[in-house]
């Protein structure tokens, strides 16, 4: 049975065993900026869609009794990659998305990359069109596969592949077949890959999901105290604030500048780049760090990255580079939480949030100042 497909305007490649390659639909999700903001929530996430995933994971033990491990930060992996979360669509009340998400008419056209004809099997009644299939809602669903998976998540007697619930039950049932225990990475794996078929996006899709777990998980201060509470304290009480390129000095938030290297500019925007942020929190305890990344790891004991991330304590800086190695390379810094977590001011278009430290790519170790 087919699974499921990308959203409107991305692509869709030939079938590959009982799935379609969203090979097109990765790099456009890879290059999309997610905000996770405070435990719990997600920034990129509108709230309707939040509440859908949830509700989706509280109803799924009814028609797949023997999964374990489903959570609201696994079907928000996926839709951030199928859909964006339908993000610029109306959600209303009910759950019910508009416009409708429609994928490209897979119908060999070469439109998009798709080069196999799928017939239609819905009479046009998901999909709009008789001349063939296309994918439809936040979790592109075949109409095909929806027969066999959607159900009734939101009372109105009706399983619509572009309702919010309707949607996220449908993705829930369809990751949890054969009883999944999806605690287990390599279940939850194999999940999204019966989900799409290829290697390069299930490690898309696995990205996201660690975001949006560490995003769901409060860090755990208790153990934490003195100096170094104060610093994390700080870091995390802008949460939610907004990237800015340049912004963020001792005193808090500000006004960036332009540009950055994708030529996003922070001057109108009031926040905090990654180095701003790390200046701020620290300065909280009479420390003040020089502006950038680069030289902030020059002013304290560091920390190799062959030691690897089991040897941060809480309170570290932690530094990713283009070269990790070569610290002249540094590009980002955040501030470690512990057990995995670091607060983060990521790029722009997105927020000061928390993030698995292996959200960043090229770990270049830490330092530590306290």
């Amino acid at each position: 049975m087919v699974a499921l497909l990308m959203f409107a305007a991305v692509c869709c490649a030939a079938p590959v065993g009982n799935t379609i390659s969203a090979y097109v639909a990765l790099k456009a999700g890879a290059q999309d900026d997610g905000g996770i903001a405070e435990g719990g929530s997600a920034a990129d996430i509108p709230p309707r869609m939040l509440t859908a995933y949830k509700n989706a994971v509280r109803q799924v033990g009814k028609y797949s009794p023997k999964c374990q491990g489903m959570r609201w930060p696994i079907l928000a992996g996926i839709a951030k990659v199928e859909s964006n979360h339908a993000t610029g669509r109306s959600i209303a009340d009910n759950g019910d998305i508009r416009p409708k998400i429609y994928g490209v008419l897979l119908n060999g056209s070469g439109q998009g990359g798709n080069t196999t004809v799928f017939p239609d099997t819905d009479g046009g009644k998901w999909d709009g069109t008789a001349n063939g299939e296309r994918a439809v809602g936040p979790f592109q669903f075949l109409p095909s596969t929806w027969e066999g998976y959607g159900k009734d998540a939101n009372g109105d007697k009706s399983a619509d592949p572009h309702n919010a619930d309707d949607a996220a039950l449908g993705a829930a049932i369809y990751l949890c077949g054969g009883g999944r225990d999806l605690t287990r990475r390599s279940q939850l794996k194999a999940a999204l890959l019966q989900y799409n078929h290829s290697s390069e996006y299930v490690a898309n899709v696995l990205g996201w999901i660690d975001q949006y777990t560490a995003a769901a998980e409060d860090p755990d201060l208790k153990n934490v105290t003195g100096k170094v509470r104060t610093v994390i304290e700080a870091a995390l009480s802008q949460r939610g604030v907004p990237y800015s390129w340049g912004g963020g000095n001792a005193s808090g938030k500000s006004y960036g500048f332009c540009c950055s290297p994708s030529g996003k500019s922070g001057a109108s925007i009031k926040g905090f780049d990654c180095s701003g942020l790390t200046t701020y929190a620290y300065a909280k305890v009479g420390i003040r760090l020089p502006r950038t990344a680069a030289a902030q790891a020059g002013v304290a004991k560091r920390i190799p990255a062959s030691l690897g991330t089991g040897a941060l304590k809480p309170g570290d800086l932690v530094f990713y580079a283009t070269a990790p190695g070569h610290d002249s390379t540094i590009y980002h810094v955040g501030i470690y939480l512990g057990s995995g977590q670091m607060v983060n001011a990521p790029r722009p278009g997105t927020v000061v949030r928390l993030d698995a430290v292996n959200a960043m790519s090229g770990y270049a170790g830490g330092a530590r100042l306290l």
